[in-house]
């Protein structure tokens, strides 16, 4: 199959966040193809943002070498029992292994995917030329209107996005804040077509976890928690998932029920998403969320630098400036 009949056969399907999940929202207007600076900044410069995340994993060489491969991340520290992968020295994803390490079943709460925001378009579109080349199984891709994203999965399921942000300034938002987005079909070969022809060298330094998206139990449990307890703005809401952010990012974090409706808490020795950080760049947002789970007598603990503690369903997140 030669890279343009693979670029259609993954442009055939439904471009949903994953294949057979409904859409984030009801498409309400094609969007056109736009083009795209760097933006990655701006989600990282507000209140607060998505840090680094930290997955349990059963085969660390297997998942290892296609975070190497295909994405392009490197090996910044390694132990026995784990890597710490990034981009330059900047650390994003830390991998690591344990003799109990159980798969978790597709309905467990826990990680429904990491995105990994591209500086630009440009960059975007080179990670595609690469993974066609490569032979990538794409799970699906979208027009969010706020952004273009690529869907996959990694060897042991764990759900992964590339994205890439259209400027701000050309983001809508509705009257109460919230901001408009749509799940529309992305052009992948317009998209594959208009990579520089400059050698791709693996990830370029700006790219960043964008957002993490989670499998929770109950929705108003999670808004609850993200936004009455963490002090998130909810940005966009649809029956069975919310979308939480501070600064007026579309989204720092997004929590669905679509496959987990109803999921207890996660057991430890669970593979996929084990903890994540929450970086503050206002110490008083930070504050007020610390404030607010010793009021709530919520169970934390000073670690690594900053504020652990786990959200209803068992995740793992530190809050540190």
């Amino acid at each position: 199959m030669n890279r343009r009949n693979f670029l259609g056969l993954a442009a055939g399907g439904t471009f949903a966040a994953t294949a057979g999940t409904p859409s984030l929202l009801q498409a309400r207007s094609q969007a056109g193809d736009q083009s795209m600076t760097t933006e990655t900044s701006y989600a990282l410069t507000r209140p607060a943002y998505i840090d680094q995340s930290h997955l349990l994993v059963k085969d660390l060489a297997l998942v290892s070498g296609f975070y190497q491969s295909m994405l392009g991340l490197k090996v910044i520290e390694e132990a026995a029992s784990g890597q710490v992968l990034g981009v330059g020295d900047l650390p994003l994803l830390t991998l690591t292994t344990a003799k109990d390490a159980a798969i978790a079943p597709r309905n467990a709460a826990g990680l429904f995917h990491t995105a990994f925001l591209m500086p630009d378009r440009a960059e975007l579109a080179r990670w595609l030329r690469h993974a066609a080349q490569n032979n990538v199984v794409l799970d699906g891709a979208s027009d969010h209107l706020v952004s273009e994203a690529i869907y996959l999965s990694d060897p042991e399921g764990n759900g992964i996005e590339i994205y890439a942000d259209r400027p701000h300034e050309q983001w809508k938002f509705q009257q109460d804040g919230m901001v408009e987005m749509a799940t529309l079909r992305l052009d992948l070969q317009a998209l594959y077509d208009s990579a520089p022809d400059e050698r791709w060298g693996g990830m370029a330094d700006g790219t960043a976890i964008g957002h993490l998206h989670l499998q929770v139990g109950d929705i108003p449990q999670a808004d609850a928690f993200y936004r009455d307890v963490l002090g998130l703005k909810l940005m966009a809401s649809r029956p069975g998932a919310s979308f939480f952010a501070t600064g007026g990012y579309h989204h720092h974090l997004a929590a669905n029920i679509w496959n987990s409706r109803g999921a207890a808490a996660r057991a430890d020795n669970m593979t996929g998403l084990s903890d994540y950080k929450v970086r503050f760049n206002d110490k008083a947002t930070l504050d007020a969320a610390i404030s607010k789970l010793d009021a709530l007598e919520i169970k934390s603990e000073k670690r690594d630098g900053g504020t652990f503690l786990k959200d209803p369903w068992g995740i793992g997140l530190t809050l540190s400036a």
